[in-house]
């Protein structure tokens, strides 16, 4: 049985990471039985490469999203990517890195740098640690996000300028995916874990940001959210 490693749920999501979300949602739509133990602070801190999401398969330990993924097609066979051609391959690598390497650190700067993503993004990821941890973690670990983001280099444009980088991402995923099912076309892909993920973590999560309104200018997006969540979390109290 697989073993998902990832954060709790919270904003009403499986996940406010993206990247767990991710790799649950891929999970789910390939049908590949796991369990999702609980974990805690100190586990997190011995995870491989020190970042959630991982799994365990038996002997085998792996960390990263994709790296996972790649290692599920490898050993139990891709039900979800093999009707694509190798051209859609190509365009739908290009959307998942527009998602995972660009829109992402636009996320992350809205949930990390900004006041109200702050005070929502503390909240719920540092408010059930004990005093005097709950003083402690919180702004090193908003030290390090800041850190993270100068060295993509995100980090380094004005607030105005991330939000502009980030509603372009937003207006290009809305354009593309139309009024298609899935962003691939009529059938879903792995892609679609991804995209689910990102948007739905952009659409849903209770904060009223630059990038959740322009994500609103385009209903698609949220009826997109609305089918994935009705097909692969029917089990779930959460989006």
């Amino acid at each position: 049985m697989i073993r998902l490693y990832q954060y709790e749920p919270a904003f009403g999501l499986p996940n406010a990471s993206p990247f767990c979300m991710k790799l649950e949602t891929y999970l789910r739509m390939a049908q590949l039985p796991f369990v999702a133990p609980q974990i805690t602070w100190r586990e997190i801190g011995r995870a491989p490469k020190g970042k959630l999401p991982y799994v365990c398969d038996g002997d085998t330990v792996l960390a990263d999203s994709t790296l996972v993924i790649d290692y599920l097609k490898a050993t139990y066979g891709d039900p979800l990517d093999a009707w694509l051609s190798a051209e859609q391959r190509a365009v739908a690598l290009a959307f998942q890195r527009l998602l995972e390497e660009n829109l992402y650190w636009a996320l992350l700067h809205s949930r990390w740098m900004e006041p109200q993503g702050w005070a929502m993004t503390q909240a719920a990821f540092f408010g059930a640690l004990p005093v005097p941890l709950r003083w402690i973690i919180p702004p090193l670990a908003r030290r390090g996000m800041r850190q993270q983001l100068r060295g993509h280099g995100m980090g380094r444009h004005t607030t105005q300028e991330i939000h502009a980088i980030g509603q372009r991402d937003i207006t290009a995923l809305a354009h593309f995916l139309g009024h298609k099912p899935y962003f691939m076309g009529d059938e879903p892909c792995s892609l679609d874990a991804s995209a689910y993920a990102f948007l739905a973590n952009l659409v849903w999560v209770p904060l009223e940001s630059a990038l959740q309104q322009h994500a609103a200018r385009y209903p698609q997006l949220e009826v997109y959210c609305r089918r994935m969540r009705s097909h692969y979390y029917t089990d779930s109290s959460v989006a």
